[in-house]
C-alpha cells in the first residue's frame, strides 16, 4: 500500500473533520478512505482517532502520526517529477487484475500501441475473476465484469458483455434440444462457479425477466474452460457471445433459446482514486475502449 497516499488521506481526514468530507475532497470512495485509515493505524499499532457520531478527534498517538505524515508529504513533494511531454519520461509499473475475457477483449488489443508509445512502463497482469481488494493486493487497475458493481468504487465504464446459451451439435443429438426453459432441468449445465453450484440463469422475453434454476456436475471459475467443455459435448454453456460466435458461425456450437435475451453485464475499469493517479495509469485509462 502507498504510504505517501495513506499519509495524504490521514491529513485530509483530520483537516476536514470526517472521512466522508475527506473522500469527497480526494475524489475517492468512502470505503477506500476507511481502508487507508485502517492500514495507517495498523502501521502505527495504535488508535489514531476518537470517533463519535458528531466529530473526530486525534488521540495522542494520532497527533504524533499526523506530524510524521506532514513530514512525509513535505519530503515527497520536494522530489522533482519527470517533465511532461515525451513518451520516454512516462514510466512505472502497473499491476492490473482482470478476467481472461477482459484481458482478451479490452486490454490486449490496446497494449501493443500503449507499450510502443510508453516503453518505460511495465505491466503485470493478475488473471482471475474473483473480486479482490485493490489496496491489499496493490492493484492499480481492475477490469470487472458485473451487473451489480459496488457503488462506492470509482469506475470507468468500458462497455458491455453480451451472453449466449449454446451447446455442441453432438450434445444436442444425444440429449435433445431444450424447447422450454424448464427443460434445462434435464440437461447438464456447465456452471460458472461464481453463479453458485445450483444457481440461476436469467432470461428476458417481452419485458419479463425469468430466473431459471440450473444444475450440473462441472463447474469452473473461467469461462474459457466451460467453452472448451461445451465443444467437447459435455453440456450447455452460458458464454460471452464474442468468445462463442466463431464456433456458432462454424456450426460447432448451436445457440439455444435465441428467442430470449440474456442479461448484458457491464465492463468497468476500477481504480482507487482520480487524485494523484500515476501518469502511466491515466494514459492507459484514456486508451481503453469505451465500448466492447
Amino acid at each position: 500500500m502507498d504510504r505517501v497516499q495513506a499519509a495524504r488521506v490521514f491529513i485530509e481526514i483530520v483537516e476536514r473533520g470526517s472521512m466522508i468530507a475527506a473522500a469527497e475532497h480526494l475524489d475517492m470512495s468512502r470505503s477506500m478512505v476507511t481502508r487507508y485509515l485502517n492500514e495507517i493505524e495498523n502501521w502505527a499499532n495504535a488508535r489514531l482517532l476518537h470517533r463519535s457520531t458528531r466529530q473526530l478527534s486525534l488521540t495522542p498517538a494520532g497527533e504524533s502520526v499526523l506530524r510524521h505524515c506532514h513530514s512525509l508529504i513535505s519530503i515527497a513533494d520536494e522530489i522533482p517529477l519527470p517533465l511532461q511531454g515525451t513518451t520516454e519520461q512516462v514510466h512505472g509499473h502497473l499491476r492490473i487484475a482482470c478476467s481472461r475475457y477482459a484481458a482478451d477483449h479490452c486490454l490486449l488489443p490496446i497494449l501493443p500501441k500503449y507499450q510502443q508509445q510508453y516503453p518505460n512502463v511495465s505491466i503485470e497482469l493478475q488473471l482471475g475473476s474473483a473480486t479482490i481488494d485493490l489496496i491489499k493486493e496493490r492493484i492499480d487497475l481492475a477490469l470487472r465484469i458485473s451487473s451489480d458493481l459496488d457503488p462506492n468504487l470509482i469506475a470507468k465504464p468500458l462497455g458491455t458483455c453480451e451472453s449466449v446459451l449454446c451447446a455442441s451439435d453432438e450434445y444436442i443429438k444425444r440429449h435433445g434440444m431444450p424447447k422450454v426453459l424448464t427443460d434445462l432441468n434435464n440437461h447438464q449445465c456447465l456452471i460458472y462457479s461464481y453463479f453458485g453450484r445450483h444457481g440461476l440463469w436469467y432470461f428476458r422475453n417481452d419485458q419479463e425477466e425469468i430466473a431459471q434454476p440450473i444444475k450440473g456436475t462441472l463447474m469452473a471459475n473461467d469461462s474459457e474452460v466451460l467453452l472448451k467443455a461445451a465443444l467437447q459435448h459435455m453440456g450447455i454453456a452460458y458464454q460471452p457471445r464474442l468468445d462463442a460466435q466463431p464456433f456458432l458461425d462454424s456450426g460447432k456450437l448451436i445457440e439455444i433459446f435465441p428467442q430470449y435475451q440474456l442479461p448484458e453485464l457491464g465492463i468497468h475499469g476500477v481504480y482507487q482514486s482520480r487524485k494523484n493517479m500515476p501518469q502511466a495509469l491515466r494514459l492507459l485509462l484514456d486508451m481503453l475502449p469505451s465500448n466492447t
